[in-house]
């Protein structure tokens, strides 16, 4: 009898500490910052933004109220279009602000394509209104290096040019994860 005690006793205590290595190993978060530039075209021989739908004819928002655009941008290290490729925002976001300012309901992932982080995604969701200074959207989950992933994302537009909506947008991702 006492031995059984003691052998369950030592089986619930080595049980007790695989589940608190286990807890302690998953436990260790970590802050990451990306920082890259998002470039939005609709123009040219290879736009990168295309508007899939939109409201009917009849309406006359100055919001774009119903327009729904789906990306696949590219998101390079530096403003020029030309620097290095670090990744690419995939995803949709629509126009549903009625009237006011515009504001696009932003779903995306950010697929990245370098070092540490080549095959890991972010997907961010929120309100981004492009002509306020600054826009912040939730980091809502990822994969790869980014399982588990929480966090925010800031927007700030660089250049936009109002002519053909091209657009180029600052960002600053700041992301927890295991």
């Amino acid at each position: 009898m006492t031995k059984s005690i003691l052998t369950t006793t030592l089986l619930l205590l080595l049980l007790l500490l695989l589940f608190q290595t286990e807890a302690s190993r998953l436990g260790r978060e970590k802050l990451t910052n990306l920082h890259f530039y998002l470039h939005d075209i609709f123009t040219g021989p290879y736009p990168t933004a295309v508007q899939v739908a939109s409201a009917p004819s009849t309406n006359t928002s100055k919001t774009f109220f119903g327009a729904i655009m789906v990306i696949d941008d590219p998101l390079t290290e530096r403003p020029d279009p030309t620097s290095r490729l670090v990744g690419r925002a995939q995803g949709t976001y629509a126009s549903t602000s009625s009237g006011g300012a515009i504001g696009f309901s932003m779903m995306m992932n950010l697929v990245l394509l370098e070092g540490k982080y080549n095959g890991s995604t972010l997907v961010v969701v929120g309100m981004n209104k492009p002509f306020s200074r600054v826009r912040e959207m939730a980091v809502v989950g990822g994969t790869g290096e980014f399982r588990f992933a929480r966090g925010y994302a800031e927007a700030k537009t660089y250049r936009l040019e109002n002519a053909t909506k091209n657009a180029n947008v600052e960002y600053n991702v700041f992301v927890l994860h295991h």
